[in-house]
């Protein structure tokens, strides 16, 4: 049985991924010996079809990330209390959202380099639309980064 039901669901990949773009910050969960770990991270949908994001290396989650474990992610979209003032039925109080669940595994981007550059497209992204800031490789305070993994989710 499918809950919520199918009528409730959409399962269309480009709404999916508009979801992801107006709403980055994903819910990361990761079980080990039955231990959740969750995270909370901006995550980027590029060119390549992955998602991207950044987590400190001391992080715990991000040893557990980096092992090819799987993980679920899940993007919280718009959501609001709907009143039953609003229907000519007799409809009850209800909740409206959007979430988009996905599950995959994780592949570490440790390369500091590469760390730089998919922190520099991900500040380019998450600018948008004014750009008043750009971040640029050879900031000084990119070296900084290299206590970062870069993580491409599956």
């Amino acid at each position: 049985m499918n809950y919520p039901p199918k009528h409730h669901q959409d399962n269309d990949i480009n709404h999916m991924i508009e979801v992801i773009k107006a709403y980055p910050l994903a819910t990361i969960i990761s079980v080990i010996n039955n231990n959740p770990f969750i995270s909370h991270l901006p995550l980027v949908y590029n060119e390549d079809q992955k998602l991207t994001g950044h987590i400190d290396k001391f992080n715990p989650h991000a040893e557990l990330l980096c092992n090819n474990n799987e993980v679920t992610i899940i993007f919280s979209g718009p959501q609001c209390y709907i009143s039953p003032s609003v229907y000519t039925t007799t409809q009850l109080p209800t909740w409206n959202y959007i979430k988009v669940h996905l599950k995959g595994t994780v592949t570490a981007i440790d390369d500091a380099e590469a760390v730089k550059a998919t922190m520099a497209k991900m500040a380019a992204f998450l600018e948008q639309p004014d750009h008043n800031y750009k971040l640029t490789m050879d900031n000084p305070r990119m070296e900084g980064a290299i206590n970062f993994l870069s993580l491409s989710f599956n």
